[in-house]
């Protein structure tokens, strides 16, 4: 039982409770990326294995990772702004593609 997954998202089951990962900076990133991918239709819905796409909340999560980006200039570790650069370039580059 220790190893089951919970219902929720990445967690597991440890003495009965569903314990998340740790929280970081970068596991925060890859987060708001995964869910601008699935905004982008890109990922299925895990319930009911269909793409939807909604635009409006990709830029959204551009927007917010743009506001990172200049918010913790400085204060980040180099792998820590390169992933935030790198992801942050890649959903612009598959925004503007999905908008044509």
């Amino acid at each position: 039982m220790d190893d089951e997954k919970c219902r929720c998202a990445g967690g597991v089951v440890k003495d009965g409770k569903c314990v998340m990962p740790e929280v970081t900076f970068t596991a925060f990133i890859m987060s708001l990326n995964t869910s601008a991918l699935f905004h982008l239709g890109e990922i299925p819905d895990p319930l009911t294995g269909k793409t939807a796409q909604d635009l409006v909340l990709v830029k959204h999560t551009i927007d917010t990772l743009d506001l990172l980006e200049r918010k913790t200039k400085g204060n980040l570790t180099d792998d820590e702004k390169n992933i935030l650069e790198k992801f942050t370039y890649d959903l612009k580059m598959r925004y503007v593609q999905a908008a044509k």
